[in-house]
């Protein structure tokens, strides 16, 4: 089936060449675009009216928590840092269930959409006792039914607060179980094929909630099975206090220690790496997923970019949790990195539209190894396409530069059309595949029961 998105008024391509075509079509022959170019011939199954509308591809999310869109903007954590925020949030989270975690997934997943993303990596940690792995398959189905891309990373956590972590002793597992249970979980869910809509990969949630044998294990596990290691590390200065003073070494230097280093491998944050790990991680090709509102929620830092891509260091743009977020919107990820990274030592000229919207995109593929077929608008790549219309009152008086105004001037815009393995999932800015009134219903009703059980252990609505 050949569908002909007809005269966008701007199609940014994302690709080597970073070009912006004006008044463009794109083709899609089933799942792949065919053409790109200037009055292509109308014969196609379906016809989309791109007139107005800026295309780019769909963006990519490197790093999310989604079961915490369950608890955003909880008063107890508005202004603590990231250890405080952890302790006080996992006596919430603790009592999270496998239909909670697949509204909350419904809830984050149908966000990223409807702002222009059609990937979307998941990092899930937390397995409360009561539980197996019907909570992260939870997330699975609501990918599923959304029909967006997806790429789950099977978390773990071993180190519970009885051996000196953060996390209560019942979210976490043995690592016995943990490695079991996460090569069951690649070999039903990870698909390596070309197209392929769902991939999946190993990811220890941090070096001070996992032990040093779990890391090394996990990376040996997943060169075996042929998947990428994901983890979160140097996002703030305690994390580096912690490792010099258990192990004796910097963040880095004991992940590369444990096997942790290499093109298959990327890190959420990535904040605290000295000039020379940035080097390191640049000739490597170790991927980050660069988190700025996240960052600057907790007030952790700001990751730099500039100088981990001069490296050669495949950077990519995540909205992060959004219990540290608040949010699951790309967009105003993209703003905030084309904004924060102007002030330092880089200046001005540091950061522009053109630089985010490719870390957005086909930065993001980079980081996941899945550039050669997505993150671009060029004939062979997946038809994952998002439209943005700009006849919107917040983009008006702005339309010198239509592409570059996605960024400067919005950054809480729905897009128009959304498609994923060419297929509509976004139409007319609302859902395709889901009633969107009904889950913020039940997210709300979830939310509110959640915290009504945490507050035995702790009241997370009292301001902090």
């Amino acid at each position: 089936m050949k569908t002909l998105i007809k005269n966008c008024m701007e199609v940014a391509l994302c690709d080597e060449t970073n070009r912006i075509l004006q008044d463009c079509d794109i083709l899609l022959n089933d799942n792949r675009i065919e053409k790109v170019g200037h009055s292509l011939p109308d014969h196609a199954d379906t016809i989309v009216d791109g007139s107005g509308k800026v295309a780019i591809p769909g963006m990519v999310n490197t790093h999310h928590h989604l079961y915490q869109t369950l608890f955003r903007n909880i008063p107890k954590v508005q202004n603590v840092e990231l250890f405080d925020w952890l302790v006080n949030l996992y006596q919430g989270w603790r009592h999270i269930t496998p239909e909670a975690v697949k509204n909350a997934a419904m809830t984050g997943l149908g966000e990223l959409l409807l702002t222009g993303c059609t990937l979307a990596s998941d990092h899930h940690y937390l397995f409360p006792s009561g539980y197996g792995e019907e909570i992260i398959h939870a997330e699975v189905e609501a990918a599923r039914e959304l029909g967006i891309r997806f790429y789950p990373t099977r978390g773990s956590m071993s180190r519970g607060v009885s051996k000196g972590g953060l996390p209560p002793d019942d979210v976490v597992q043995d690592e016995e179980t943990i490695l079991a249970r996460s090569a069951d979980f690649i070999k039903r869910f990870h698909d390596p094929s070309p197209g392929a809509m769902l991939r999946g990969a190993l990811a220890p949630c941090s070096p001070f909630s996992v032990t040093t044998e779990l890391l090394r294990e996990s990376a040996t596990l997943a060169r075996s099975l042929k998947v990428r290691l994901h983890t979160h590390l140097c996002e703030t200065k305690d994390e580096e206090d912690y490792c010099l003073s258990t192990v004796g070494m910097r963040p880095l230097d004991y992940m590369e220690s444990v096997g942790w280093l290499g093109n298959d491998v990327w890190y959420a944050h990535g904040i605290w790496f000295n000039d020379e790990e940035i080097k390191r991680l640049g000739k490597t090709g170790t991927g980050v997923a660069h988190c700025p509102t996240s960052n600057l929620r907790l007030g952790s830092g700001i990751c730099n970019v500039v100088d981990l891509r001069a490296a050669g260091a495949p950077v990519g743009l995540a909205v992060d949790g959004s219990a540290s977020n608040d949010a699951s919107d790309m967009l105003a990820e993209a703003r905030l990195a084309l904004l924060i990274h102007r002030i330092g030592p880089h200046g001005i000229k540091a950061t522009n539209t053109k630089m985010v919207l490719e870390m957005a995109t086909r930065g993001g593929a980079r980081v996941l190894g899945w550039d050669d077929e997505l993150g671009s608008i060029k004939p062979g790549y997946l038809a994952d396409i998002a439209l943005f219309d700009m006849h919107d009152i917040s983009y008006a008086g702005g339309l010198h530069d239509p592409t570059a105004a996605l960024v400067f001037c919005n950054s809480r815009s729905r897009a128009h059309t959304v498609f994923v393995n060419g297929k509509v999932v976004v139409k007319e800015g609302h859902l395709v595949n889901a009633d969107e009134d009904a889950i913020i219903e039940k997210q709300n009703a979830l939310a509110k029961k959640i915290l009504e059980r945490a507050s035995a252990d702790i009241n997370l609505l009292e301001y902090q």
